[in-house]
């Protein structure tokens, strides 16, 4: 009967003893891969602007590609933001349930102002938001009835009184848009020089929304910027037909302003 010498596991050495095979000479060892940051589902103001930015030809200085170190910066500049929210929310919802009924109107008026202010804050943020901003509308209607029960009887207060309401209820309709809540926020990301690009990069709805925050030297001025962009990142006029609708949409929206049509186009619309 033949000696059985290993040869199916290995090979004798020398000494007469097996020597096994290096399992990486006939396996491929399989390496962990690197894991990656995953995008917030309900991204914050921060993230919101890194990932308009992402590989977006518009933004010359933006990333190319996904970095993690550089996104969860940005997280954690939109948790940043959420925590020192929910504390100045604890401390105003307790300052309007403790207001008295005799409190002097400008201590009123103060604490609308910043109600208004927390909702506005609160339509940026990350995470889900509905409780609270439902919260800021609830505290908002008690003192409006309030409000308007002192304002009873006096037609011009009244009035003056519904016209606040339809431009509140207006204002918060605007809110729904992230970017209008990125443009108002107190510390936007958006910095004056991003303006054109991110509004050349917007969703039409999204567009449509931001139009209504600015006036016509506003526009005028971001249009101006948005053809010099233009002509520098698609010189041919082929590859970013989207940003050329937005800047066609702006010029619109400017021609509508000033009541007349803008003298000449951008070459190569």
């Amino acid at each position: 009967m033949e000696e059985y010498t290993g040869r199916r596991l290995g090979r004798r050495t020398d000494r007469g003893k097996l020597r096994m095979p290096i399992l990486q000479d006939h396996f491929a060892i399989a390496r962990p891969c690197p894991m990656r940051v995953p995008f917030s589902q309900l991204p914050g103001a921060h993230e919101r602007h890194y990932r308009r930015k992402l590989a977006n030809p518009l933004f010359p200085d933006g990333p190319g590609a996904v970095d993690d170190d550089a996104l969860l910066e940005v997280q954690r500049l939109d948790h940043e933001a959420l925590v020192a929210f929910i504390a100045d929310l604890r401390r105003l919802i307790a300052e309007a349930v403790g207001l008295p009924p005799t409190a002097e109107s400008d201590q009123v008026l103060s604490l609308k102002e910043r109600l208004d202010k927390a909702y506005e804050t609160a339509c940026g943020l990350a995470d889900e938001q509905e409780r609270n901003k439902a919260a800021i509308r609830r505290l908002l209607e008690v003192m409006m009835r309030a409000v308007r029960t002192g304002a009873s009887g006096d037609p011009r207060a009244e009035a003056e009184l519904e016209q606040e309401t339809q431009a509140r209820d207006l204002h918060y309709r605007l809110l729904e848009h992230p970017l209008v809540a990125d443009l108002l926020a107190p510390e936007s990301p958006i910095g004056p020089d991003e303006l054109a690009p991110t509004l050349l990069s917007a969703e039409p709805e999204g567009l449509e929304a931001a139009l209504d925050l600015f006036d016509t030297g506003q526009l005028a001025l971001i249009v101006a910027q948005s053809r010099d962009l233009l002509s520098r990142s698609d010189p041919g006029g082929g590859l970013l037909a989207e940003a050329r609708d937005r800047l066609a949409r702006l010029e619109a929206r400017l021609a509508d302003c000033a009541g007349q049509p803008l003298p000449g186009g951008y070459e190569g619309h």
